[in-house]
């Protein structure tokens, strides 16, 4: 081992080899190279840039400048001062963003690793049919290639909620879940001071308890709770044994027929083609359908029934739902998940649905265009009416889907945080969402001049779907409300 003097040694003989030292590039005259301060950094046989002939020039102010500053420039004879001036320069905001990456990354590596393992339990060769183990194989190749692309998270973590049990929560996002448990923890929730805390997002742990309680499903009442959730899943499942082996007689199975047609078009398909997840989503949409004659079942209904079914099921899992084979549960919590789920999906509906005298997509077309005619949305607006776009081309269905066809499911749940905490949130609320999200277009739109292919073929400009930007979205959204409510007043 050498001792300092010899190390020291070692760099002042190889000063042109230094770590950090300054070498001379031609070209780069930022300070000017001047070999008068620096000719022991220069090589052997090498020679300053030959002077201007003639007249000397007044000197610069920057020459004037860099003499004043040589100093800073030189070397000097104790190289190691430079090494430990470097070392205390570093920003420790950059070396801590550096170190949290790190262990954010070896963390989301973990879970990718448990995740793998569990498939291995869930669809061993053991466990699984000799049809699926063809696939299996394919999967398991799939897999060891190289730059696979990460798989993403059907609901994935947010920057304001934690929605994986295995990544920690921010302070921020802690602190919030804190105020979240402690308002559910009361004797009675005060639900106005749910929903303020509940419209920038619901944490993942707490999601479940609180859309029941904004929807109407549960009662403040904290001890009324548990008795109220027996006797609504106990009626529920009374439903499916009074009706649900009609959904085949003449009457009812065209209304059978359909349901069964649209649950495969579904997303995510990894969640909905499972068949226990099937047959759930089937017995929930012919049992609504057959409770509401006058409206019946239309397309697009089946869609509202995936963000509850989800949001429920993480009563129970801690894991992501993409990899997660839902006929493991028992059967009581697949049981409690269904009859939530119905009984969810119905106060939605209730809340949106339209009179015989003005049908409800109608209406909602007539707001947007009041709503898009106005301030931020008016080049929008006018865009579209020079080229004759209608608005219900599109219209029709971001009312009749929420939006679930053109978002990704996370971002869908995160929307309704919010919708949920609005007094009209899917009736109305969801409009000015819309409007928000043509006015984010404006740059795309405002160059579209053939709309029927966006429209026909629904391909929008693509969303930043982050946190921070769908709470823009939201806030932009509010204004909208405000602004579209005061001209009506007016009018």
């Amino acid at each position: 081992m050498s001792s300092d003097g010899n190390k020291k040694q070692f760099w002042k003989r190889n000063a042109e080899k230094l770590p950090g030292s300054i070498q001379h590039v031609y070209g780069a005259q930022h300070p000017p190279f001047d070999p008068r301060l620096h000719s022991n950094l220069m090589k052997v046989g090498s020679r300053p840039p030959l002077a201007t002939p003639g007249k000397p020039k007044k000197a610069t102010t920057f020459q004037e400048f860099e003499s004043i500053t040589s100093d800073a420039w030189d070397v000097k004879d104790d190289d190691d001062e430079l090494l430990a001036m470097a070392a205390q320069n570093l920003n420790i905001e950059v070396v801590m963003e550096t170190a949290n990456k790190v262990i954010e990354n070896h963390s989301k590596q973990q879970e990718r690793q448990s995740n793998f393992s569990r498939y291995h339990h869930l669809y061993s060769p053991s466990n699984i049919s000799p049809d699926a183990a063809s696939e299996h194989a394919a999967l398991h190749r799939q897999r060891s290639l190289p730059h696979r692309p990460p798989i993403i998270p059907l609901v994935a973590r947010m920057a304001d909620q934690n929605t994986s049990g295995t990544l920690a929560m921010t302070e921020r996002e802690a602190s919030r879940l804190d105020k979240f448990k402690q308002l559910l923890a009361g004797p009675n929730t005060d639900l106005d001071e749910l929903r303020k805390l509940s419209w920038s997002g619901i944490p993942r742990q707490v999601r479940p308890i609180t859309w029941k309680l904004l929807s109407g499903y549960l009662p403040a009442n904290a001890e009324r709770r548990e008795s109220v959730l027996q006797r609504k899943r106990q009626e529920y499942f009374g439903f499916i044994e009074q009706y649900y082996d009609s959904r085949n007689d003449e009457h009812h199975q065209d209304t059978y027929r359909q349901i069964h047609i649209d649950i495969p078009r579904m997303h995510p398909e990894s969640l909905v083609l499972q068949p226990k997840v099937t047959e759930i989503f089937e017995r929930i949409l012919f049992i609504w359908a057959i409770r509401h004659p006058a409206s019946g079942y239309v397309q697009g209904i089946n869609d509202l029934v995936t963000p509850f079914f989800v949001v429920f099921l993480f009563e129970y899992i801690e894991e992501e739902v993409e990899n997660f084979d839902v006929s493991s549960l028992q059967e009581e919590a697949l049981r409690n998940i269904e009859a939530d789920s119905f009984w969810c999906m119905s106060k939605l509906l209730d809340g949106i649905q339209g009179t015989e005298e003005e049908p409800s997509t109608s209406k909602k077309k007539k707001t947007l265009f009041c709503t898009m005619s106005l301030g931020r949305g008016e080049s929008v607006h006018c865009h579209m009416q020079q080229y004759e776009v209608e608005y219900l081309q599109f219209a029709f269905r971001w009312m009749n889907n929420l939006l679930m066809r053109e978002l990704p499911l996370r971002c869908t749940i995160r929307l309704w945080d919010t919708y949920q905490a609005e007094p009209e949130g899917f009736s109305h609320f969801h409009l000015y969402v819309c409007a928000a999200f043509l006015v984010k277009w404006r740059k795309e739109i405002l160059e579209e001049r053939d709309f029927q292919v966006m429209w026909t073929q629904q391909t929008f400009p693509k969303l930043d779907t982050s946190s921070s930007e769908l709470n823009s979205t939201c806030s932009l959204a509010e204004f909208f409300g405000r602004s579209t409510k005061s001209v009506e007043k007016k009018l």
